[in-house]
């Protein structure tokens, strides 16, 4: 992947987790440059968690993995004075109060702006002395929201963060992390089923299933390296001939990808595009299934 800074963020070199006899993670290699919006995406199951605790030193794994230059599973107090994370927003005790929470965060995280979390707040229905119980789903991500935009930190963490919220809120939410959190000088990991909504973010992307990575790539790369043919009906059989790696009915047309395929060599049998990130995602995923 491209990187604004000569140190990566985070180098995995073939990083592997099994539970039993599940292979969670299969000799995974991935590098993320600093400065960079990466999506992790995968189906369910497919190892996006289990490679997110092994980043935050949350489980034991084999291969090589430094994260910020330190070893999370040796040194993960030390990292995590770097890194945040937020997971799913069920996570926060019913019984606390938003002012706990700030408290708590305060005394852990010695980056944390209890201001600039008291400024967000304001900016919602959110009252400082609610319980976690009495908001609304919505509200309970607002509040993870301003806990993370207060702390100084190099690299955030998400995995699934807006799962179960309306598209309002879904858009609220990384609205408000692109325009007020991320900078060159941090780097965002994150996973999501909702790929359509996050794809005009992500600098990078890394497409894993069964625990093997199946792309890796920065997104200003993928339109030269993947096309879409929407072909015509009687170049069909022709444009077949050229082993797309994937097929597909597109109301009564046929779209087929390649990949490595010259624009000149495939224009000729229909219409070309360069392919959205979450039709190649399916393309990938079920190209590599078959």
């Amino acid at each position: 992947m491209t990187s604004t800074s000569d140190t990566p963020v985070i180098v995995a070199r073939e990083l592997a987790k099994s539970y039993g006899k599940l292979r969670a993670l299969d000799g995974v290699s991935f590098t993320v440059g600093a400065g960079r919006i990466v999506g992790l995406i995968g189906p369910n199951g497919a190892g996006k968690t289990t490679a997110l605790k092994s980043i935050l030193g949350l489980t034991p794994f084999d291969g090589q993995l430094s994260v910020l230059g330190r070893d999370p599973a040796g040194s993960r107090g030390a990292l995590m004075q770097d890194v945040c994370f937020i997971a799913d927003v069920a996570v926060l005790p019913k019984w606390l109060r938003v002012t706990q929470a700030l408290d708590y965060v305060a005394g852990v995280h010695p980056r944390f702006d209890r201001a600039r979390a008291e400024q967000f707040l304001k900016t919602t229905d959110i009252r400082m002395k609610s319980r976690v119980r009495e908001l609304s789903r919505g509200m309970v991500t607002q509040l993870h929201l301003a806990l993370i935009l207060a702390i100084d930190a190099r690299l955030l963490v998400l995995d699934e963060p807006t799962l179960g919220l309306d598209l309002l809120f879904r858009r609220q939410f990384y609205d408000t992390l692109v325009n007020d959190y991320f900078d060159k000088d941090r780097t965002i990991v994150l996973t999501t089923h909702q790929v359509e909504e996050i794809e005009n973010l992500l600098t990078d992307v890394i497409f894993i299933q069964h625990g093997r990575i199946v792309l890796d790539s920065a997104v200003e790369s993928l339109g030269g390296r993947y096309r879409q043919l929407i072909c015509a009906p009687d170049q069909l059989e022709r444009a077949r001939a050229l082993q797309p790696f994937y097929t597909r009915e597109v109301f009564g047309r046929t779209a087929l990808f390649f990949e490595g395929r010259d624009d000149a060599e495939l224009a000729k049998y229909g219409e070309l595009r360069t392919p959205s990130i979450a039709d190649l995602f399916v393309a990938k995923m079920q190209g590599a299934a078959s």
